[in-house]
Parts: structure tokens; C-alpha cells; sequence
């Protein structure tokens, strides 16, 4: 950890120098977030998205598990993630970032790190996809803020959902507005409370050619995924059909094996392929061919946090309503979907690319404690008086990285142009070495 820093500082010290300058209050003692959820008046139907899908199973026959996913997701009218605010207490999950500042300022702290030794090129463009609320882009901001990088600096956000991308405005900027522009490459634009300017996009290939510094938390486990099972057949694709039942009772799904060999199975279903469940999103696999190609044709960073394996998951397809884990084909719309991020996947896209370095996955606990998150929840502990106060900062510390909570679950990788290659292997990256 001796790489060397802005002004000359360690990365450790760098994590301990977020403590220091109390005076200045840019990092509020408390650091244990109150769970909120945003509430709206909003006319809801939970049995539409029900409906939706069973007229079209019963005009088309069963669907893929992507399409049952994409519309509950993402359908404009009732989708999951485009009318409601999911997290905090009153919501179906919580996220690192609302847990507690340090996440987020441990994860500023190590894009510091990695940027300075490649000389801070700029300007640069600040890239988080799917940023909840803007939570963990404001704690970046405030740390890239503190150190005085944010000049030539630009966030950009790829957020489809309108409600999130409102309570992101009211989190990151001054004001912001809708972009009238039908030709406009962005939907929404604002200026930070730092004084950046702030753009929302559609999807990653809207946001603007640029040296990059992309971050996905938890973003690549809510694509659409196709699953494939093994028969005495060979495989099949799993497919989501109509459970049979009486008139005027509730519409029930349930899962199916393809008959014949659908296009998806013939596409991504690798011929040496021996496990009994297979997921794939073709989705994701789109995006990280994305962020290879712009980092190598722009330069940039990418840092990948989510819940995954490396290449021996099997049938993670789930959903979560109230924190607690629940039926996925049970009321379609009111539960978040998910599936685990295979991570071998971003590595074989990133070496069929040629020219980008991967590395990871590593477990989160790992990666928080290379980076040094253990040095600034001490300096934080040694500034507080009041022990419900270190109560929470310890309380926050264990579930960000206790094996038993979010330490295991959560994986980290990260991509590089390979043209970096030799300042890299005199001076590795922090976190995964």
C-alpha cells in the first residue's frame, strides 16, 4: 500500500486525512444512515403487470425468463423499478451505500488512488449506472470534492427509471431540469452541490466519448438473464407459462422446459458447458462490451461491485419483497427480480476485447480492507465522544464486511486499457493484489 499519492500521500493515509479538518464539516461524525423510503401518491394496480402477462403468454405462448423480467422491471406504465422507490426501511432491500458513508468515500478514496498514478487525465467523466438514489455518487463527489479533483470534472448518470432519477436530483444537484431536446443524447441535466455539471442518459452508449471513471454497484444483477436447464436431452431453455386455474381465481405462473432448441440456448450456451442450471444475460454481456471498447478508445477506469460467482453459480433467479426473499412468479411488480453476476463472463468479454486488463472477482470484505476502510473507521472511532456513535460506526463497519452479511456476498472486479500495463505492474492496483 506504499503507492504514492496526491501530495504524496500513502492510500491509507489519504483514508485517514477524510477524518481530519472537522472544522470544515464536509464529513458528518455520524455515519450510521436512518433508512427512509421516498412515498408517493401513485395509483397502483398490483394485479396490472399480472394481467399484462398473461394476455401475452396467452396471445404468444410461454416467455423467457428475460422478457418475464424486462416487464417487470422495466415496464414504462408499472414496471418495478420505474414507479417506486425501493430502498430503506419501508422498502424491499438495502444497499452498501445507504448503510453508510464510509462505503462510498472507501470507494472515492481507491478511484483517487488508481487515477493519480495515470497522471489524472482531463477532463474526466464520472460514470455510475444504475445510482439508486445518488447516494453513493454524492459520497464520491464530497471525497473527489475535499481533495480539490473535480476540476474538468463531469458526472453522468444512466438511470431509466423517472422516479429515481428525480429523488437523484433532489440528492446530487442545486436544480436540474428535463431536457426538452428530443435529439439530445441526455434526458435531464443539473449542476452539483460542488459545482459540476450533472447529466442523466438512457443507457451507457448515450453518455458523451471521454476518459472514464465508471462505477456499476449492484447495477448488472437486476438484467434480464436467460436460464437453461440439463435433461437426459440435453438442455433446455426455462420458459414462464400460465398455471392452470379455475375462473375468477388469481393468475398463477410457473416454469416450463422449452420443446425445441429456442435461438437464445443456440447463442449462448457454450458446447463445453456442464452445469445442471445455466444464467446468462445477454444484456450485461452487451454492456461490458461497451465499457471495454470505451476504455480502450478513451482511456478510464472501471471498478464492478455486486453480489456473483465466477463461472460455477447455478440457479440464483430471485426476488426480494420487504427484505425478505419471495416467490418470483408471486405478483409480478411488487418485488424486486434478480439473478447473480457471473463474473467470468466480464473476463471472457474483456479478454475477447484484447486490449483490457481484467482482474478480480474479490470478495468486498477483502477489497475494503486492502483499500483501508479499517484506517478511516479508526480515525473516525479516535473523533467521537459518544459511544452510541461508535456503536454504529462498528455496527456499519461489521455489516459492510462481516463474512456472515455483505463481506462474502459482494464481489468486486475491476477493467483496464492494457495500455496501462507497465505503470500497473510497477505500481498495482490496490485491492486486487
Amino acid at each position: 500500500m506504499s503507492i504514492l499519492l496526491t501530495k504524496g500521500k500513502t492510500l491509507p493515509k489519504l483514508a485517514k486525512s477524510l477524518a481530519q479538518n472537522q472544522g470544515k464539516q464536509l464529513y458528518p461524525i455520524v455515519v450510521f444512515r436512518t433508512y427512509y423510503t421516498v412515498k408517493r401518491k401513485i395509483e397502483r394496480d398490483e394485479n396490472f403487470l399480472s394481467k399484462h402477462l398473461y394476455n401475452k403468454i396467452k396471445a404468444k405462448g410461454p416467455i423467457t425468463v428475460a422478457d418475464y423480467m424486462r416487464d417487470v422491471l422495466q415496464n414504462p406504465s408499472k414496471g418495478y423499478y420505474m414507479c417506486k422507490d425501493m430502498f430503506g426501511e419501508m422498502g424491499d432491500f438495502i444497499t452498501s451505500p445507504e448503510i453508510s458513508q464510509i462505503f462510498g468515500e472507501m470507494l472515492a478514496v481507491w478511484f483517487l488512488n488508481e487515477w493519480n498514478k495515470i497522471g489524472c487525465p482531463k477532463p474526466v467523466q464520472i460514470v455510475e449506472l444504475g445510482p439508486g438514489r445518488g447516494t453513493l455518487s454524492s459520497d464520491i463527489l464530497k471525497v473527489f470534492s475535499h481533495f480539490k479533483a473535480l476540476h474538468k470534472a463531469s458526472l453522468h448518470l444512466v438511470e431509466i427509471s423517472p422516479v429515481l432519477s428525480d429523488v437523484q436530483s433532489k440528492t446530487l444537484c442545486v436544480h436540474s431540469n428535463l431536457t426538452k431536446d428530443p435529439k439530445s443524447f441526455h434526458y435531464r441535466a443539473g449542476t452539483s452541490h460542488h459545482g459540476i455539471p450533472v447529466y442523466w442518459h438512457q443507457q451507457l452508449r448515450d453518455v458523451p466519448e471521454g476518459f472514464t471513471l465508471l462505477l456499476a454497484h449492484e447495477f448488472f444483477d437486476a438484467l434480464p438473464i436467460h436460464k437453461f436447464h440439463k435433461t437426459y436431452a440435453g438442455y433446455k431453455e426455462v420458459l414462464i407459462d400460465l398455471e392452470s386455474t379455475k375462473a375468477n381465481e388469481e393468475i398463477r405462473f410457473r416454469y416450463v422446459l422449452a420443446r425445441q432448441d429456442t435461438p437464445m440456448l443456440k447463442v449462448l450456451l457454450k458446447p463445453t458447458e456442464t452445469r445442471d442450471h445455466v444464467e446468462i444475460s445477454p444484456d450485461g454481456m452487451v454492456i461490458y462490451e461497451q465499457i471495454c471498447k470505451r476504455l480502450i478508445s478513451n482511456g478510464g477506469i472501471a471498478l464492478i461491485c455486486d453480489y456473483g460467482h465466477n463461472g460455477a453459480g447455478t440457479d440464483t433467479f430471485r426476488a426480494f419483497k420487504k427484505h425478505k426473499q419471495v416467490d418470483p412468479l408471486l405478483h409480478p411488480g411488487t418485488a424486486d427480480l434478480t439473478a447473480d453476476v457471473d463474473f467470468n463472463i466480464i473476463k471472457e468479454v474483456a479478454n475477447n476485447n484484447g486490449d483490457v486488463i481484467f482482474m478480480g472477482p474479490t470478495k468486498q470484505r477483502s477489497f475494503l480492507h486492502r483499500i483501508g476502510i479499517e484506517y478511516r473507521v479508526n480515525a473516525l472511532t479516535a473523533n467521537m465522544q459518544d459511544k452510541k456513535q461508535i456503536d454504529n460506526l462498528k455496527q456499519c463497519y461489521n455489516f459492510l464486511t462481516d463474512e456472515s452479511k455483505m463481506g462474502e456476498r459482494f464481489k468486486f472486479c475491476t477493467l483496464l486499457p492494457s495500455t496501462l500495463k507497465k505503470i500497473l505492474d510497477k505500481y498495482p492496483v490496490v485491492g486486487f493484489t
